[in-house]
């Protein structure tokens, strides 16, 4: 009689860096459920024009917000300035259906989740590249739709 546990010893290994990726994508996924996420400390003299984020009551950012700064991630994650700066330049987030209150928390979102991204490439010594941030990137969009959908 087969046991309970038999099916587990069929599943295919995964990889120790898809483990980590997904693990991280979780993580990150949790603490973008609150707002504003975690923040270890603000430096004043680099994210000051953030600071009405923390010391201001604001409701969360509307799913759309989100998701194009993880597009901003995704820009800054490639190495695409040009991509970069023509969106913000010209203002595209409000053709995406922001308004122009959400640029402060665009910004904020996309250089949250790009610090923590190059984060894990320092905490691993490099071993995690700006590639595999790019999974940890879709896994992350992923999970956050879900939520998204299931909230909806």
């Amino acid at each position: 009689m087969p046991s309970r546990w038999d099916h587990l010893f069929d599943l295919k290994p995964v990889a120790l860096l898809d483990h980590l990726l997904d693990e991280v994508a979780k993580l990150l996924a949790k603490d973008l459920q609150r707002w504003p996420p975690p923040v270890e400390e603000l430096d004043l003299d680099t994210g000051g024009a953030f600071a009405p984020l923390f010391t201001e009551a604001r409701p969360r950012p509307a799913p759309a917000v989100y998701t194009e700064a993880l597009r901003l991630t995704r820009w800054e994650l490639e190495r695409e300035t040009e991509a970069y700066d023509d969106y913000m330049r010209n203002k595209r987030y409000l053709e995406r259906g922001l308004a122009p209150d959400d640029r402060l928390t665009l910004l904020f979102l996309s250089r949250w989740v790009t610090e923590q991204m190059l984060g894990l490439g320092e905490a691993t010594g490099g071993r995690v590249k700006r590639k595999h941030m790019l999974q940890g990137l879709d896994l992350l969009e992923s999970r956050l739709r879900l939520v998204q959908g299931a909230q909806a």
